[in-house]
């Protein structure tokens, strides 16, 4: 437990992307299985030992520590296991210290009743970063800017393999992963998912930039539209049927509708999953009441009918087409769908263009059709895993923007756990008494320099109108210049839109508050 303890810590205090990748390498080479598999498993989130941790919370700290003086440190600090870590006494134990599969395995058959104690027990044996560590581990949200797929390609890379080799067979292995490691080491084969429906990794397009489209020949591409769902990929094997979202993750339970109608599918397709209407793409709202959802109610699938609009075919009844171009691919897709009339799935139109002038115009209309912009594909680029330069590129319409004031602000976590980053901002609008109120419209917690972030803490500092636990209320004199993909209906907040992917573009600490946007004008977006 030391070893990961340490691992974590320097992983969360390191910011360089190639450090981390060093630190992890390091541990997986050095750790011994099963140890290491479980480490690998927190780091791509895939123990699932998520206890009820808040309650546990008060249970654990109660006869150590004034609730009083938890809650004021909890909010200083903002992160609950670097709290409680921190205020946990100190004992004198020999106790020995618990190496990960232990905590693993005891957890896997632990009890709600008996949780408590065996926490405490094994807190006890810990020291203050050993403590941070297993809390992390317990609770599931480790938050040390590791992605599951930078975890993935430090394993590869230390035991020099390519990434994708390992995503092919992520998802046929299982904890403590001792086969993957076996073969990682040289000591066994890779190990075969076979025909089990399992994701594969999916092919990546680069943002199109100024100065790309003249490197074209347009000749040698081919454009889709960018459809505003999200990136799917269907696996099936002739019996099971799966659905993995773009990060691997099985979204099947909560696409009943889906697995029905692709019943007898064998192979792996790449596309869009939308709510479909009578032919019209819904908003992305829409598709949004159905994800992460462990079960979906029959009203539920009736209201938000899933749909996919195909884009690639990867595998066909057990052969692999990834290295044909994208021509040949296409061709086994249309055939595909042609033969099986399948009720939930459409085919990506491709778009005829001579000229990029020609797709220009067509991407500045995008927004007017729901879309979020185009694709181009170069012909001869076979599938390939990752982000490849040169093969994929996507060009998405231009962000709207409004100019909107800050309400509230709330500190963030890890290395901004001292500073208040993630803020709340609103709307005018003219209420019952006739005077202007602001309503929530957004929040966002990116688009400023660490040096922009100092100024704003102390903004909200020096600004503070009221407490709410860990937000606070700002007067409202700071303006945000938002920039925004979308503004959909919400019922759940109180202004009836929410914006999509909202960021901060510019702060407008020389524009007075009464001059930022209304909610008219932001209502006039909605569906656009």
């Amino acid at each position: 437990m030391h070893a990961f303890a340490e691992l974590m810590n320097r992983l969360a205090f390191t910011s360089s992307r190639n450090a981390k990748l060093e630190l992890m390498q390091a541990y997986f080479r050095a750790t011994p299985d099963p140890d290491r598999g479980i480490a690998l498993a927190a780091l791509t989130d895939g123990l699932n030992l998520r206890l009820p941790f808040r309650r546990l919370v008060a249970e654990l700290l109660e006869p150590h520590v004034d609730p009083v003086l938890y809650k004021l440190s909890r909010d200083y600090v903002g992160d609950t296991a670097e709290t409680v870590s921190l205020l946990w006494p100190v004992h004198n134990t020999d106790a020995p210290v618990p190496s990960l599969s232990e905590i693993y395995e005891t957890l896997q058959s632990l009890k709600r009743a008996d949780a408590g104690p065996v926490l405490a027990g094994w807190m006890d044996a810990l020291d203050a970063n050993g403590r941070w560590a297993l809390l992390k581990l317990v609770t599931g949200g480790l938050r040390i800017g590791v992605s599951a797929r930078l975890a993935k390609t430090a394993i590869a890379q230390a035991f020099d393999h390519d990434v994708a080799d390992v995503e092919e067979i992520w998802h046929s292995i299982e904890l403590p992963y001792e086969n993957l490691f076996a073969w990682l080491d040289g000591r066994a084969d890779r190990p075969d998912p076979g025909d089990t429906p399992v994701f594969r990794p999916v092919m990546l397009a680069h943002p199109l930039e100024d100065g790309d489209l003249a490197k074209l020949a347009p000749a040698e591409w081919v454009t889709e539209w960018k459809w505003d769902g999200i990136r799917v990929q269907l696996a099936g094997n002739g019996q099971d049927l799966r659905l993995y979202s773009r990060t691997g993750d099985d979204i099947s339970k909560a696409f009943p509708d889906i697995a029905d109608a692709f019943l007898g599918f064998s192979g792996v397709a790449d596309g869009e999953l939308l709510v479909l209407r009578d032919g019209d793409i819904a908003p992305f709202n829409d598709l949004q009441q159905r994800l992460n959802r462990k079960t979906v109610s029959a009203a539920m699938v009736k209201d938000y009918p899933a749909h996919i609009r195909f884009y690639d075919l990867l595998f066909h009844h057990g052969d692999d087409l990834r290295a044909l171009d994208f021509t040949a691919r296409r061709k086994h897709l249309e055939d595909l769908l042609a033969v099986n009339e399948f009720s939930h799935a459409s085919l990506s139109e491709v778009i005829e263009f001579k000229t990029f002038d020609e797709l220009t115009v067509l991407r500045d209309g995008a927004r007017d059709a729901n879309i979020e912009g185009l694709m181009l594909k170069r012909i001869a680029s076979p599938y390939l895993a990752g982000r490849p330069r040169g093969h994929w590129f996507k060009w998405k319409r231009d962000a709207l923007t409004a100019d909107c004031v800050v309400m509230y602000a709330q500190r963030g976590s890890g290395k901004r756990s001292s500073f208040y980053s993630d803020y709340t901002f609103g709307a005018w609008r003219t209420g019952e008494d006739g005077k202007d109120e602001l309503v929530p419209v957004g929040k966002a917690y990116s688009g400023f320099t660490d040096a922009e972030l100092k100024k704003l803490d102390k903004f909200v500092r020096d600004n503070t109108t009221d407490r709410f636990g860990p937000v606070r209320a700002v007067k409202p004199d700071l303006v945000f210049e938002v920039a925004f993909d979308a503004v959909q209906p919400s019922t759940r907040h109180k202004s009836g839109i929410a914006m999509r992917f909202p960021r901060i573009h510019r702060i407008r600490w020389d524009k007075p508050a009464n001059e930022a946007d209304h909610l008219d004008t932001l209502l006039t977006l909605v569906a656009q």
